[in-house]
């Protein structure tokens, strides 16, 4: 397993070791006591989520607030999507910055998308299946977000416009001007 720094302070792309040969493939997915070593963040996770989209789904910004925010080591187990972390730490020196990643099914990347952080991603290939390792437990209550098209982050989806399929509730996500995340 290989740890590279992105441009985001704390958020990182984990690429596993893979092992192929004739039969197909084999690779350590997750491993806690090397990912805290690398990356010297917390990797203890206590969820996993799995979601399946169709082409021009995107979605996000996503987060969780307060005591119940999460960080999240997500991949894409079947397809291609593009996946973004937007730093939502005011405290942070990226704060307001955003990155992107293809995840494929192909290249097995992982992104570790830091607490604090805004999360989304858009679906590349005809279906996606997406897995989130979360470190605390998902809170309604404590849900928040940024609207996926706010002008200030100018976040390319890799996506025609009218190929974007979207949630009502990410429809309507603030801006990252109102600071309601």
């Amino acid at each position: 397993m290989r740890i590279k720094e992105t441009p985001l302070k704390d958020c990182y792309i984990i690429e596993p070791t893979v092992y192929n040969d004739d039969r197909g493939y084999f690779y350590e997915k997750f491993n806690e006591q090397k990912f805290t070593e690398l990356s010297g963040q917390n990797g203890h996770f206590v969820q996993d989520n799995i979601s399946k989209s169709s082409y021009g789904v995107l979605r996000g910004l996503h987060l969780q607030k307060g005591e119940h925010a999460q960080a999240k080591l997500v991949s894409c187990l079947e397809g291609r999507v593009f996946d973004v972390a937007v730093d939502l730490r005011q405290d942070s020196p990226t704060f307001g910055q955003w990155f992107g990643i293809e995840l494929t099914e192909e290249n097995k990347l992982q992104l570790y998308v830091p607490r604090g952080f805004g999360h989304g991603f858009s679906v590349l290939s005809e279906t996606a299946v997406f897995s989130y390792k979360c470190d605390n437990f998902y809170n309604k209550a404590f849900e928040g977000g940024v609207l996926w098209n706010d002008a200030d982050l100018a976040i390319d989806w890799q996506l025609p416009l009218e190929d974007i399929l979207l949630s009502d509730k990410d429809a309507v996500l603030t801006p990252l001007s109102a600071k309601n995340f």
